[in-house]
């Protein structure tokens, strides 16, 4: 084969009135300007925090005015279980959405989650709902965690999905029904809305709540919680934003 020849121009020698090029540095880019280095000593190093707190869903505000976040998604399974109304549910089903989690609700009420599902994702289905019995596995991942809702009444049949890691599931009761305490005690974290007196000393018994506690739930207002593990107590008020409040409404207990 022949290759055809292209002539070569001779390249400019730089003279005194001509600039040498910038030398590059291979794999650096130009050189650029010289900056004097940054050292800190030893006793300087005790200056330097930055604030980072708990990182997780925003659920509101703690009496000291101070953000309430939840850990919800875990290299582990998590239960969570309120005993409240479907607009907290739904508020913390919308922000756990906000921060890229997938969400699925399984209800016997679909037609009061579709609102909420339809404005979650802006049109991408970040929120599914399901009949009872309908859902399926999730496959949750450290990249893609799932909040599984379950709105199915006072009696909440046993779920069907495996525990898996970076899977939630938050089981919503509007009151404590015979099987509370099988619920409750299978519960890694407890949200406690208004309930009646007699239900508060039940919940008081089964969590070892203290006496001022149980008095204060019969008389919570309607955007309060109290949430509760074994170890720790901490009531937190939760109001919508204005997005949140055009989709949801008011905060309300009962629905």
């Amino acid at each position: 084969m022949a290759y055809q020849s292209y002539p070569v121009q001779a390249q400019p020698q730089p003279g005194a009135d001509q600039p040498l090029p910038p030398r590059i540095r291979p794999g650096f880019g130009l050189r650029g300007p010289s900056r004097e280095k940054h050292v800190l000593t030893t006793e300087d190093l005790g200056a330097l925090a930055f604030p980072v707190g708990d990182d997780g869903v925003l659920i509101g505000v703690d009496p000291q005015q101070q953000p309430a976040v939840i850990g919800l998604f875990r290299p582990s399974s998590y239960e969570v279980v309120l005993v409240g109304g479907m607009w907290t549910a739904q508020i913390i089903a919308l922000r756990a959405a906000a921060t890229g989690a997938r969400v699925a609700v399984e209800t016997g009420r679909p037609q009061a989650w579709a609102p909420m599902a339809q404005a979650a994702g802006g049109g991408q289905p970040c929120v599914t709902v399901h009949q009872v019995g309908r859902l399926g596995a999730q496959g949750a991942s450290v990249a893609s965690p799932v909040l599984v809702v379950r709105d199915l009444g006072a009696r909440p049949a046993r779920s069907r999905l495996s525990a898996t890691p970076w899977q939630t599931t938050l089981t919503l009761l509007p009151y404590l029904g015979p099987n509370a305490s099988r619920v409750l005690n299978a519960a890694d974290l407890v949200g406690l809305q208004r309930i009646s007196p007699q239900e508060s000393d039940l919940v008081g018994r089964l969590l070892s709540l203290g006496s001022a506690e149980v008095s204060a739930l019969p008389t919570l207002g309607d955007n309060i919680t109290l949430w509760a593990t074994r170890m720790r107590r901490q009531y937190v008020m939760t109001n919508p934003g204005e997005a949140e409040a055009q989709v949801l409404g008011a905060p309300r207990r009962m629905d």
